[in-house]
């Protein structure tokens, strides 16, 4: 692989996504699966002139589970806080408080050089933050969405009260979070108001799963998944909830939309597949760090290839083609 253009690739992290200055105290956050890219990113955030500390663990078993508490520390004291890693730690108690505390916080989850090199992370990230804010402010001012697709989803979901989240890949004021190379507007449910039936035909980048090779099938009752089906991909899911006795891993804890143009398509890349353009996914499991109030031990994503979603009376997303823009 090219190193000088993934040090390219490694400076667009740091310009343009989070916006590092010099004299900035900055985290990079890592496990030995992921080293390389971290190494990339900490060797671009010292040319600018920043205090850059990086920190190695082990990767976490499952997805949303919390950091080492030491490393937890020091995510208090920093500026910024880049992740690569390979398990994602973004809806843990760890980032949540980070953000409390004023660190913006850059996702880089399962990133690869090759990542670092072509794809979603050359996207035009300012031109695409008008729309990403605009899809948010469209969540927020909802009290319902709905959901259907050629495959069979068919539900609906209460958002009254709740705020959009927008992550347009720029995160450069106190606080801020965003995750690469997602480009999403999301937003949590109020819990148990998601009813009806959903099939996800795109991929589940959580649980080493990807691409999906035959749909999975979930069917929703008061806010909670009742039932998983579809292959040995639904047999996965259902392993990881037995392994944790907890009902808040079946809870409906995200609505969110891919808005990357540079992401077309599935392709087993985690961060492609989170920001694959005009894809819905629900997130199940923690949602506190998005607006809502249920924390669980593990959180994944699951993604609809062509749905159309309508919030109240306004069709903002059809057969995966956006309406707005």
């Amino acid at each position: 692989m090219d190193s000088v253009q993934e040090m390219k690739g490694a400076s667009i992290v740091v310009d343009t996504c989070a916006g590092i200055q010099p004299g900035e105290d900055v985290l990079v956050v890592s496990d030995w699966e992921v080293a390389d890219v971290a190494e990339r990113v900490a060797a671009a955030a010292n040319e600018r002139d920043a205090n850059v500390t990086m920190t190695m663990m082990d990767p976490r078993e499952y997805d949303g589970n919390e950091p080492e508490p030491s490393v937890a520390a020091a995510m208090l004291e920093a500026d910024v806080i880049i992740t690569p890693v390979h398990r994602s730690i973004t809806h843990s108690s760890a980032t949540a408080e980070a953000k409390e505390a004023g660190a913006r916080v850059i996702s880089m989850v399962k990133f690869t050089d090759e990542q670092l090199v072509h794809g979603g992370l050359y996207a035009d990230y300012e031109g695409m933050r008008p729309h990403c804010e605009e899809m948010a402010r469209k969540f927020g001012d909802a009290d319902e969405a709905k959901i259907t697709s050629p495959q069979g989803t068919d539900v609906t979901v209460g958002l009254e009260g709740r705020d959009g989240n927008a992550h347009p890949g720029i995160a450069h004021e106190s606080g801020e979070f965003t995750a690469l190379v997602h480009i999403e507007a999301n937003i949590s449910p109020v819990e148990g108001t998601t009813n009806g039936t959903v099939v996800f035909d795109g991929a589940i980048p959580n649980l080493d799963i990807g691409v999906l090779e035959s749909p999975v099938t979930m069917e929703i009752e008061d806010g909670a998944v009742t039932s998983v089906d579809g292959g040995k991909e639904a047999e996965r899911i259902a392993d990881v909830w037995a392994d944790h006795d907890d009902p808040a891993v079946y809870n409906i804890a995200q609505l969110a939309v891919g808005m990357n143009p540079e992401c077309p398509e599935f392709n087993g890349w985690f961060s492609n597949d989170h920001g694959r353009y005009g894809n819905v996914h629900f997130g199940i499991g923690t949602s506190s760090n998005l607006g809502g109030t249920t924390r669980a031990p593990v959180h994944f994503d699951a993604m609809m290839a062509e749905p159309t979603l309508k919030l109240d009376s306004e069709v903002v997303l059809e057969d995966g083609e956006f309406t707005f823009f």
